[in-house]
């Protein structure tokens, strides 16, 4: 977490960190729009992070437009990927039963109720884990303790009232009257507009003009930033002035359910002014990028809110002098890219504006449209060369996908021909899949299934994408049976891709399930996906073919078979530059080899398969890899560091869910390797090394995995 400097709020930071050691394990920082909340809770996460062994946790709720998501977006916080079919909030009560937590919970007020009863249940299964939430009003659950923050203390003040104290419940924490004498307003004010005007400073001359500004703004640290941004073209009186014009015509009109304290008059007249204050063309863009969620690219933006009033080729001047009026914000991304963000206050500005021009229900479709599009474009490319830098983009827009399927399911009507529910959800299938949102996934799968019942290519496509992500979250019963739906309605329409995949999906299913038997069922239908597979064309269900058909030779100890069957896949998956699914088939083909006496190669293509899921963090396929690894070590004499991967590997399978995906022989060969390296190492050391391994931070110990070579072959003894 990363938190800017912290001005005028040391004693509110001080009751804080203090309320967060005490005895309620839910603190609540309430105050209006605009009063700091998020930056005082940021700066106290980072204070208290290490008086916390297992950390501190930081969810962002804004992005969030319905409940139904709370869950979600915690699980998608911790590191956690359990895909299984569980319940996501029981998997998030169990991560945190017995850890101690700091838990984050930022801008609630829209999802009070539903943060409340999350809350209430994540507190009851897991003792050590403290909760800090930021809102406009309290959560009002039993024992949580309230911190209400007031505006910053400006010269002349008379103390602070204790506004809005009546009003909530017994366990509040003390109001504090606001502290610094009275400098701290000014002292925010002289701070952001020595960035907007380097080399600003409070002087004798133009302290008067600054104290009165901050007056009028009531001390209020957002409408404060937002008039700093424009002393580099306006002095302080003059700016003061305008201000003083807006409260003379009276406020703006603004929705609201609960009546606003007076300081709160003060940021609508400030986000009013500053508006007032931008070009026509600037106003028009800060209302259609308020359909955005979280943050957005330019890029992205001239696609969504470009038309004939707003060309494309302006969009980018234009993004730029929104931020430099404080109305956006730039995050630095990897790579020199930049992307923008609105605050809360100032994107709920926009999004009214945006219903007052009549534009917000086409714009809102626009952005669905975009992220539509882009869905199925990165679909249909995925199993091709770029799917590093298609992960990179759909995780960075994770906050507008989730908005646009929202969107989807409750703004579309299947019954007038939009089938955009399934078309998105199906479409989004390599995101569900190939980058580790299982879960989501079949939450939005399921739904849009059950929004749109009527037969035809969107459905279908969507119940093999289902039963796909099924397999891959350890339930070959219910991917079975959507396989099965899958399967009649594409022969009903001639459907082949569809057909094709339910038929893989199948093969799998029955193979999860274990057993000769099994296995004699999934070869006919994998060899006859690779019979029938067209020259120079790469599918999923190919894919999926060539890994059934590769399991069930290393299952019937016909291990060359095997490799050579892994060596074509590979080849094919080169040739398009193919790296997600290959990595599946290299777990594979190590199998083989170590089960032939080459553990050096097997070790290779282990490592080979761990590199491609570390980078697309697939959670079951990093632990798949690491259960072979410690099978290639124990091979080679190397027990201790075996046992250390035995660690680090059921610490994956612990987030990730079931382990070995229930696979009965990949199960068998993970407790012959624990019993072989329990043996050689004697059981103190094996659980002390184990131990270590367990505890150890995933990324670095992978790291280092992946940066050390092969150990030197031995002698071959060839078992085939």
């Amino acid at each position: 977490m990363e938190t800017s400097r912290l001005v005028g709020r040391g004693e509110e930071l001080a009751d804080l960190e203090r309320l967060l050691c005490g005895r309620s394990r839910l603190v609540t920082v309430t105050g209006v729009a605009g009063v700091g909340k998020t930056r005082l809770a940021l700066r106290a996460a980072v204070e208290s992070a290490p008086r916390f062994a297992d950390g501190a946790w930081w969810v962002a709720l804004s992005p969030l437009a319905k409940a139904a998501s709370l869950p979600y977006a915690i699980f998608e916080v911790l590191p956690l990927a359990d895909q299984t079919t569980r319940s996501v909030i029981d998997v998030v009560a169990d991560y945190l039963a017995d850890r101690d937590v700091l838990l984050v919970l930022d801008t609630c007020e829209h999802l009070a109720e539903a943060c409340a009863v999350t809350v209430q249940a994540l507190l009851a299964a897991a003792p050590r884990l403290r909760i800090l939430a930021t809102s406009r009003r309290a959560l009002n659950v039993a024992g949580e303790q309230v911190l209400p923050i007031a505006p910053l203390p400006v010269p002349g003040d008379a103390p602070a009232p204790e506004i809005g104290i009546a009003a909530l419940p017994p366990a509040v924490a003390p109001a504090r009257a606001p502290g610094g004498g009275g400098d701290d307003a000014v002292a925010l004010l002289a701070e952001r507009a020595a960035v907007a005007m380097p080399g600003f400073t409070v002087t004798g001359d133009n302290r008067a003009d600054l104290v009165r500004l901050c007056q009028r703004l009531d001390g209020l640290p957002l409408a404060i930033e937002l008039a700093a941004a424009r002393l580099a073209t306006m002095s302080p009186n003059a700016l003061t002035a305008r201000l003083e014009e807006r409260f003379e015509v009276g406020d703006i009109e603004h929705e609201g359910t609960e009546a606003d304290p007076p300081w709160h008059r003060a940021l609508r007249t400030a986000i009013g002014w500053s508006h007032q204050l931008c070009t026509p063309a600037e106003r028009l863009l800060w209302a259609r990028v308020s359909v955005f969620a979280g943050s957005f690219g330019a890029g992205t933006a001239c696609q969504v809110c470009a038309d004939g009033l707003l060309p494309a080729d302006q969009i980018l001047d234009l993004l730029d002098a929104l931020a430099g009026k404080s109305i956006l914000t730039v995050v630095a991304m990897p790579g020199g890219a930049r992307r923008f963000r609105m605050l809360d206050t100032v994107r709920a500005y926009g999004a009214f504006w945006l219903r007052n021009l009549g534009e917000q229900d086409r714009f809102r479709r626009r952005h669905l449209d975009f992220y539509l599009t882009m869905a199925r474009r990165i679909g249909a490319a995925w199993l091709g060369p770029d799917q590093y830098a298609w992960y990179d983009w759909a995780t960075a827009e994770h906050a507008n996908l989730r908005t646009a399927l929202e969107f989807t399911l409750t703004e579309t009507r299947p019954e007038t021909g939009d089938h955009a529910a399934l078309e998105l959800a199906g479409a989004l299938w390599f995101y569900w899949w190939g980058c580790g949102f299982a879960k989501e996934g079949q939450h939005y799968l399921g739904r849009a299934l059950a929004h749109d019942l009527e037969p035809g290519p969107a459905r279908t496509k969507t119940l093999w994408v289902s039963s796909v992500i099924f397999l891959n979250q350890g339930a070959p019963t219910a991917a079975a049976a959507r396989a099965a739906e899958c399967a009649a309605e594409a022969e009903r329409i001639g459907d082949t891709e569809a057909a094709e995949t339910a038929q893989a999906a199948s093969a799998v299913a029955v193979l999860m399930s274990g057993g000769e038997r099994n296995q004699t069922v999934a070869i006919p239908a994998a060899e006859e996906l690779l019979a029938g597979r067209r020259e120079g064309e790469l599918t999923l269900a190919s894919l999926i073919a060539w890994g059934v058909r590769g399991l069930t030779y290393v299952f019937a100890g016909r291990f060359q078979d095997a490799i050579t069957l892994m060596e074509q896949m590979r080849a094919e998956c080169d040739r398009h530059g193919e790296r997600w699914y290959r990595g599946y088939g290299d777990f594979v083909r190590a199998q083989a080899e170590l089960a032939r006496g080459r553990p050096g190669a097997a070790r290779s293509c282990a490592q080979a398969a761990l590199e491609v899921s570390h980078r697309l963090n697939d959670g079951t396929g990093m632990a798949l890899a690491i259960d072979l690894l410690a099978q290639t070590t124990a091979a080679t004499g190397q027990t201790e560091r075996a046992a250390r991967l035995l660690g680090l590997s059921q610490q994956l399978w612990t987030r990730s869910g079931q382990p070995q995906g229930g696979q009965p022989e990949l199960v068998a060969a993970r407790q012959a390797c624990e019993q072989q390296t329990r043996e050689a190492l004697g059981d103190h050391a094996y659980q002390t090394a184990y131990q270590n391994g367990h505890d150890t931070d995933p990324d670095t110990t992978i790291a280092d995995i992946l940066s050390t070579p092969p150990t030197p072959e031995p002698a071959a003894h060839d078992n085939t």
